[in-house]
């Protein structure tokens, strides 16, 4: 049988009221088991409702990403059997778009430039830590970002941001609560916790939005994605469980509809870890090289 190129219109006919679903790799790397696991859950829910099934080639990261591993993707993609329909969102063509959020988030007074280091606040929480204090940290356990350059005068800000100093732009994750004003939910169907999920983005501190070496941040790309492209349905990994806390928040602000989550579970290594792109844990086209079959994947990730 012949295999369908990723660059084919897509055949399937649904109706406009149809569920949507995304899968959304970035192509800095080549694909794995997880992601497998990932874009077939995506399918198979897609096909079981009779709904639609984007593709999202997310490729903010400029220096990492490369034409050539996306259509290493598509490749992948191909070889599963995936009917996506074409062509493919490329963040990279969207920057635009992001950036007319955040001059939103901006104008409501939420976002703040941000011009400490990685280093410098590496430096500043382990000098807390060494006195025996407690720093605060997100769920992905990283050290929240010091929030006292929400408070820097308009006219020191200025001054700053004329320069050459590097910076970032950050949530004021305080002051947007409290616009919101209510609390944030969304629906979950995944392999963690079901239900109404209560939405907590103020366990990840002041996130970034934007930043000088990659145009906007994960967080505001995707959720302005999601709703840009109609998604009605998230199907991703349970390592992204709590930072739809953040897109939640996001989509309050900016007055986007919220989709169904549905985080999956994730395929692990020999060792316990998360498969990586970047320690090239057990990529498709190895296993596609080693004769595995399409049927054969579907086993190994359990479905």
């Amino acid at each position: 049988m012949r295999r369908k190129s990723m660059t084919e219109p897509s055949r399937q006919t649904v109706g406009h009221d149809a569920p949507v679903f995304r899968f959304a790799p970035s192509p800095n790397g080549r694909l794995h088991l997880g992601h497998a696991l990932s874009a077939l859950l995506n399918a198979d829910m897609a096909e079981k409702m009779g709904g639609r099934l984007l593709l999202r080639i997310e490729d903010i990261d400029l220096a990492r990403c490369s034409r050539e591993l996306e259509q290493a993707v598509f490749d992948d993609l191909a070889w599963l059997g995936i009917p996506f329909e074409t062509p493919a969102r490329r963040q990279s063509e969207h920057f635009p778009l992001y950036r007319e959020a955040l001059d939103r988030l901006q104008a409501m007074g939420l976002i703040y430039p941000a011009f400490l280091s990685r280093g410098e606040v590496k430096a500043r929480v382990s000098a807390h830590e060494r006195e025996g204090a407690i720093w605060p940290r997100d769920p992905d356990g990283a050290p929240l970002y010091p929030t006292e350059e929400r408070f820097l005068s308009e006219a020191e800000r200025t001054e700053r941001l004329a320069t050459t100093e590097r910076h970032a732009w950050r949530l004021d994750i305080d002051k947007a609560r409290a616009l919101v004003g209510k609390r944030l939910t969304w629906e979950e169907t995944g392999d963690g916790p079901r239900g109404e999920i209560e939405a907590d983005p103020a366990a990840w501190g002041d996130v970034v939005l934007w930043r000088s070496d990659a145009p906007a941040s994960y967080h505001l790309a995707v959720t302005v994605d999601d709703a840009a492209q109609g998604v009605t349905h998230v199907v991703r990994g349970l390592d992204l469980f709590h930072a739809t806390s953040v897109h939640r928040l996001l989509q309050a602000l900016l007055g986007l509809p919220t989709p169904v989550y549905h985080h999956h579970r994730l395929i692990s290594g020999p060792d316990g870890r998360k498969l990586s792109k970047s320690l090239g844990d057990t990529a498709l086209a190895a296993l596609w090289a080693e004769g595995r079959t399409p049927s054969d994947i579907r086993a190994m990730v359990g479905i």
